[in-house]
């Protein structure tokens, strides 16, 4: 069971939420919040396995308290809906640790697969989302110069091209013939070497750096 805490300043949209995703059966919603500052405080007492949060609200916003989950939270995975997409608000969310970016105009469908699949360990971004970041990150020409400074082995350079391609660690671990918690531990290192603490952040400097091709992806 996927554990879902909503965050959200407008009352409707959580309870909208809360009907969509509660048809699932593998997801419960345990409660709903107006603001990062809330949503703070109730995370030790719900225990969500996955936050599922808006930008834009009062007191405490999305990005800042994203920012804060991963510090004080790490295993916690956050999955940003909202309706802005501008390049400001989405690399600001990317930066703080967001693992995915969704507009609020996607389907039900798509919201739970997208959960359930960021419960997994896979990054969701809206394809009109994905294509800015890349178009952004493919804008500064690769420095092989700084590159080689991030000191990626061989094999973590395989786990990195498949983490940039949308795969979970136990996608991975399948392809490559290795054990989930290797891979967790490649993951890790590579998250540390890069400078970032998600998955769609790894993918992004690796495409701005030229560590991997955009051909590849």
């Amino acid at each position: 069971m996927i554990r879902v805490l909503l965050c959200d300043d407008q009352i409707v949209v959580t309870e909208g939420l809360r009907k969509i995703i509660s048809t699932d059966p593998e997801i419960n919603v345990v409660g709903a919040v107006q603001d990062g500052a809330a949503l703070l405080e109730k995370i030790p007492s719900l225990r969500p396995d996955l936050v599922l949060i808006d930008l834009k609200m009062p007191i405490m916003n999305g990005i800042i308290a994203t920012k804060k989950i991963r510090h004080q939270f790490p295993a916690i995975h956050v999955l940003v809906l909202t309706t802005y997409d501008d390049d400001e608000w989405i690399f600001d969310a990317l930066r703080a640790g967001a693992e995915g970016y969704l507009l609020k105009d996607l389907s039900p469908d798509q919201l739970i697969a997208a959960i359930k699949g960021t419960a997994k360990g896979k990054a969701y971004t809206d394809p009109k989302i994905t294509k800015k970041i890349i178009d952004k990150a493919a804008a500064s020409p690769p420095s092989r110069d700084q590159s080689d400074q991030f000191n990626l082995n061989e094999r973590e350079m395989e786990v990195l091209q498949l983490i940039a391609q949308g795969f979970s660690n136990a996608d991975i671990a399948e392809r490559l013939f290795l054990s989930d918690g290797t891979v967790r531990n490649y993951t890790r290192g590579i998250f540390s070497k890069l400078g970032v603490s998600a998955r769609t952040q790894a993918a992004v400097t690796a495409i701005k750096y030229g560590l991997i091709s955009l051909n590849d992806i």
